[in-house]
C-alpha cells in the first residue's frame, strides 16, 4: 500500500512538472527502490541503501524537524594519513560502509566513502541518536529544567503516573535498568521494538508514553539491564516536557549551532509529532565525528561546559553490566574498560571515542542484518583496535 501511494504521488508530481528530470540521484534511487513496509527493520538491503540517505525526504513514512546549524563551522583540518594494519577498502566493503571519518588529535587522519555516498550526504543514525538524547538530559540539568537524575520519571511525564514507571528514576532510564519487560528482537515482527511505533496512541498522549505505560515489570527497578529503545523515547519526551522545547530546537541551541556543525541535520518524528529520540537523526558523517570531538573536549563551547561538571565521567563509564567482558553501559553510551566509549546504531552506525588517544571514529553503514555481533559487529570491534594500535605505533615511534 505504501509503495502504491508513493508511486501515485510520484506520477502526480511528474505530470505537474517533470519530477524525474529535476530529481537528484538519491531521490531517483529511492524511487527505484521504494519501501514496501513502514517498518525499516523489514526493508531489503537495496531499499535501505536508497532510504538511509533520504529518510527525512519520505514524509509519507515520517515527518522530520530540522536541527539548525549556525554561522560557524568547527574546523576539521587534514592530518597525515594514518597507516592501519588492515585492508580498509575490504573492511568497508564487508561492512557495506557509506562513510568513515577518523579524527585524531583534532585532524582528519582518514576519510573514505562507499555505496555512492559522499561528505555532503546525510545518513540516518538509528540508535546513535540515543547518545545525543542522553546528552540533552545533562544539558537540561545544567540549565535547571531537570533537578536530578534521581528524580522519578513520572514526575516529568504525568501520563506515566499509575504505571510501573512510578518506581523508575531518570538514571535507571539512562542506564536501561528500569526492570520493565521489553523485547528488542529486531527480526521478530511481534517484538516491542517492532510494534511500539505502530501503536495507536490514547487521545492526547504521546505514542511512546501510551505504549510504555502498559508494560509489565519483570525485575525490581535498578536490578537488571535490558536494552530498550522505547525507554530512550521516554527520555526524549521527558526532556521536551521539562524544557518546553522540541528536541531538535534544544539540540540546535545547546550543541549543533554553537559548536559548529557543518550542515543542518534532521530528526524524524513519531506518529504524535515528537522526535523519535531513540533513533533517527539524519546528519553527515563529518558532523557525527564533530559530536565525538565535542565529547572529547569536555562538552564545552568556547570554554563553557553545557553539561554538569560531574556528568561525562559517569555517563561514559560502566553503570550497568551487560554480560560482555570488558564492556558495559553508561548513560546511553556503550563503554569499554579501557576508558573508550561509543554510540552505536543498528545496521552499522557508530561513533567510537577514545580519550586516551584523542581519537574519534565515525562510521555509517548498511549491514546485511540489523545487528550481528559475531560477524560484522566483531569486525568493527577489531577495526577499532587496529586503529588504536596504529595510533600507538606512531606514538612509540615518535618517542624514540
Amino acid at each position: 500500500m505504501i509503495k502504491w501511494i508513493l508511486g501515485l504521488l510520484i506520477v502526480v508530481a511528474a505530470a505537474a512538472g517533470g519530477f524525474w528530470v529535476s530529481a537528484d540521484k538519491d531521490m531517483k534511487a529511492l524511487i527505484s527502490h521504494l519501501p514496501t513496509d513502514a517498518n525499516v527493520l523489514f526493508w531489503s538491503v537495496e531499499q535501505r541503501d536508497a532510504a538511509f540517505r533520504t529518510m527525512d525526504r519520505i514524509p509519507i513514512l515520517a515527518k522530520a524537524n530540522i536541527i539548525a546549524t549556525g554561522d560557524r563551522v568547527y574546523p576539521l583540518p587534514k592530518g597525515n594519513p594514518l597507516t592501519i594494519g588492515t585492508d580498509v577498502d575490504a573492511y568497508m566493503k564487508t561492512q557495506r560502509t557509506a562513510g568513515l571519518v577518523i579524527v585524531q588529535d583534532g585532524k582528519v587522519r582518514m576519510e573514505k566513502y562507499g555505496l555512492d555516498f559522499s561528505a555532503e550526504g546525510k545518513w540516518t543514525s538509528f540508535s546513535v541518536a540515543k547518545s545525543f538524547t542522553s546528552t540533552l538530559v545533562g544539558a537540561a540539568i545544567k540549565d535547571g529544567y531537570i533537578k536530578s537524575i534521581d528524580d522519578k520519571v513520572s514526575a516529568y511525564i504525568p501520563d506515566l503516573k499509575g504505571s510501573v514507571y512510578d518506581d523508575v528514576t531518570i538514571k535507571q532510564l539512562l542506564t536501561m535498568t528500569s526492570g520493565v519487560k521489553w523485547n528488542e528482537d529486531y527480526e521478530d515482527p511481534k517484538s516491542d521494538v517492532a510494534l511500539f511505533n505502530k501503536h495507536k496512541a490514547e487521545n492526547g498522549m504521546d505514542v511512546t508514553v501510551s505504549y510504555m505505560r502498559n508494560l509489565p515489570r519483570e525485575a525490581p527497578a535498578g536490578s537488571k539491564w535490558v536494552y530498550k529503545t522505547g525507554e530512550t523515547n521516554l527520555i526524549g519526551v521527558l526532556v521536551s516536557s521539562a524544557t518546553n522545547k522540541t528536541l531538535s530546537e534544544y539540540l540546535s541551541e545547546k550543541l549543533w549551532a554553537p559548536f559548529g556543525m557543518e550542515q543542518n541535520a534532521s530528526w524524524l518524528l513519531g506518529a504524535t509529532g515528537h522526535e523519535i529520540s531513540g533513533c533517527c537523526i539524519q546528519a553527515s558523517t563529518r558532523d557525527y565525528a564533530r559530536f565525538g570531538l565535542f565529547m572529547l573536549a569536555g562538552a564545552k563551547v568556547d570554554g563553557v561546559g553545557i553539561l554538569p561538571d560531574d556528568w561525562i565521567a559517569p555517563a561514559t563509564s560502566k553503570q550497568a553490566d551487560i554480560g560482555i567482558p570488558g564492556k558495559g553501559y553508561g548513560y546511553q553510551w556503550w563503554t569499554y574498560d579501557d576508558g573508550s566509549y561509543a554510540a552505536q546504531g543498528i545496521f552499522g552506525q557508530g561513533i567510537f571515542i577514545d580519550p586516551k588517544r584523542n581519537l574519534v571514529i565515525a562510521s555509517n553503514s548498511n549491514w546485511p542484518r540489523a545487528t550481528d555481533p559475531n560477524t560484522v559487529g566483531a569486525q568493527r570491534e577489531a577495526f577499532y583496535k587496529a586503529v588504536q594500535a596504529a595510533v600507538d605505533a606512531e606514538t612509540n615511534t615518535a618517542s624514540r
